[in-house]
């Protein structure tokens, strides 16, 4: 997608060799600044402190660190060591393990000496198969985006309510529910976007909008909880969120919050997708609520906030009374019975074991 301009992606190899490149995300949306990683302690970092986020894009990262640990350490115990390391980062997105397990089976049948050159090449092959697989959820999902505006008066914006960040920075390029956005943006439909904030972390004030406004799409910025007086007054015509971990029965793990859209959603018939690529199926897990791990992260996101003064400069300010306690879960489940269907990269499906498995005979 567009930074500026210019097509960039959110990972890429160094022009030396010897390390991998980021956009780090935490520096968003105030300065553009990119990380260089040249060891598996620098991936790990990155993965858990958010500098890169999103369930693809750990993924990737993940795959990039297996190689960045083998070149110092080769060994079946450095191999061990390099997927436990990045495996404890973060306890909720699928995709970490997928692509742990993926490098891990790849590579532990070849000698040492041939380990690290393949890991990295199947750290290319993740990144090249996760644009692939987004470019698929785009191509899925932009024929439901041209079924309702074609029934809105011509001209009418069509509205999409999405939250948190499911666009291209949680991916390696185009993202997962931002990708029919921006298909349909490109494809001349006046697609309008309802970004959530995304309280604690405000990923859709700082990412999501961030990415909208360099790839010129229109959208506007909302408090976390106006969503559902949107929804009752008829401003919005679909949601599409991501998900970070949906199960085998289409329970659907994502960015806290999400769970209450899709009430609202449901209350009002506005229709609730999820756009799942394949690899963000844990296909073990047939129960969201009592099954998926939910993150709890540090309180301190909770009760603080950096911004930008009017100055130009970045403050980190607190927001609540010295002394209150914070709780912090990072993520929840929706019950698949509140969505209407998943948009993955072979077409849409219901939420469901048998929607699933039409789409997906052998996983």
């Amino acid at each position: 997608m567009n930074v500026s301009g210019r097509p960039t992606r959110t990972i890429w190899p160094s022009s030396d060799g010897l390390a991998v490149e980021i956009i780090d995300q935490t520096r968003l949306p105030h300065a553009f600044v990119t990380a260089r990683l040249a060891s598996l302690d620098a991936a790990a970092h990155a993965i858990r402190a958010m500098l890169v986020r999103g369930a693809p894009l750990i993924g990737a990262t993940a795959a990039w660190g297996m190689w960045l640990a083998l070149r110092a350490d080769a060994t079946d115990a450095g191999l061990t060591q390099a997927h436990a390391t990045l495996l404890g980062t973060r306890p909720t997105a699928v995709n970490l393990r997928w692509a742990l397990d993926r490098v891990r089976a790849a590579v532990g049948r070849l000698p040492a000496n041939a380990r690290a050159d393949a890991a990295r090449r199947l750290a290319v092959e993740i990144c090249d198969e996760d644009v692939a697989l987004n470019r698929g959820i785009a191509a899925a999902g932009l024929p439901l985006l041209q079924t309702i505006a074609a029934r809105k008066r011509s001209g009418e914006r069509l509205n999409v309510l999405t939250h948190c960040n499911a666009g291209w920075l949680a991916t390696v390029d185009v993202g997962t529910a931002t990708a029919p956005i921006y298909a349909a943006h490109d494809a001349g439909l006046p697609v309008h976007v309802w970004v959530d904030e995304t309280r604690p972390r405000n990923q859709g004030a700082s990412l999501t909008a961030w990415e909208l406004l360099n790839h010129g799409v229109p959208h506007t910025v909302i408090a976390d909880n106006a969503g559902g007086h949107l929804m009752q007054h008829g401003q919005v015509d679909l949601v599409i969120v991501g998900t970070d971990r949906t199960t085998a029965t289409g329970d659907v793990c994502n960015k806290i919050g999400t769970y209450l859209k899709a009430l609202a959603a449901y209350d009002n018939g506005v229709p609730f997708y999820v756009a799942a690529p394949s690899p963000s199926i844990d296909w073990t897990l047939r129960d969201g609520l009592r099954e998926i791990p939910i993150e709890e992260r540090d309180a301190r996101e909770l009760s603080h906030i950096t911004g930008r003064r009017s100055d130009g400069t970045v403050a980190t300010v607190a927001l609540l009374p010295e002394g209150s306690a914070a709780a912090n879960p990072a993520f929840d489940v929706t019950p698949a019975r509140l969505v209407t269907g998943l948009i993955t990269e072979r077409g849409v499906c219901a939420a469901s074991a048998e929607g699933l498995r039409k789409l997906f005979p052998a996983p």
